[in-house]
């Protein structure tokens, strides 16, 4: 069985800046596998690269055996992507969102209408669904994002910075809810973040990132053991040297 996903010498450049510098990792099906690193250290270029957002400079990527470059298509129909300032449009109701975005993945009304009420139950918005997304916070408009790109129930979720700027509440709901919908659907996830604890919390391995390439993998228990720290932080801080 082909990995989830595989990325061998990734490298990607941006006119003189490469952004992705060498970059290799696997991710077995049915993890959530996190990404961890500074800023600019390649993490959301990555991301892009697999979500077939942009193309790879060189190297080789593959989703579940398919090529990112040349069946990309085929790619793009296993996987649902969130971007960190992802939005919604805002004259639509939310529920208007979910079935228009539902109706992109599906052509029969009944494979439209059964996404849409994975949707309102993945968001339990409830009758704020009924509601204009431009009356929503920040909380339940990622709600309403992140819904969307479960309901069609991808093989890969892609999600980057998941709970960026959601207060303790609402990215303790994100965070569970990712976490029970990909062990109850056997999906992967990867995710970036810059919060250590949620990546802690919420990943079965994660990968060090430090400019364009991975330096170390592992489960994060293991991790902070392997490194004599107290928390996963400490130990990305000592692998990079500067603890």
């Amino acid at each position: 069985m082909p990995k989830a996903i595989l990325v061998k010498d990734l490298v990607k450049e941006f006119s003189r800046r490469r952004a992705v510098d060498g970059l290799s990792l696997e991710v077995e099906e049915g993890e959530v596998f996190g990404l961890i690193g500074p800023n600019g250290a390649g993490k959301t270029t990555t991301l892009r690269v697999i979500a077939t957002i942009i193309k790879p400079t060189s190297g080789q990527v593959t989703v579940c055996g398919k090529d990112v470059v040349r069946e990309a298509a085929e790619v793009r129909r296993l996987i649902s992507y969130l971007p960190e300032e992802a939005g919604a449009y805002q004259n639509l109701t939310g529920l208007e969102y979910l079935r228009f975005m539902a109706s992109f993945y599906y052509r029969s009304e009944e494979e439209v209408e059964a996404a849409v009420e994975e949707g309102m139950r993945i968001s339990a918005l409830g009758e704020r669904l009924k509601e204009k997304s431009s009356t929503y916070s920040k909380g339940m408009k990622r709600r309403l994002q992140l819904a969307r790109a479960l309901m069609v129930k991808p093989r890969l979720v892609i999600l980057d910075e998941p709970t960026s700027g959601l207060d303790v509440t609402h990215a303790f709901q994100l965070r569970r809810i990712i976490k029970e919908y990909a062990e109850r659907n056997r999906i992967t996830v990867l995710l970036s973040s810059h919060n250590m604890l949620e990546v802690e919390k919420m990943c079965d391995r994660v990968a060090f990132i430090n400019a364009g390439r991975v330096i170390e993998v592992g489960q994060p228990g293991g991790l902070v053991s392997k490194y004599g720290a107290d928390t996963l932080e400490e130990a990305f801080m000592k692998v990079v040297g500067f603890a």
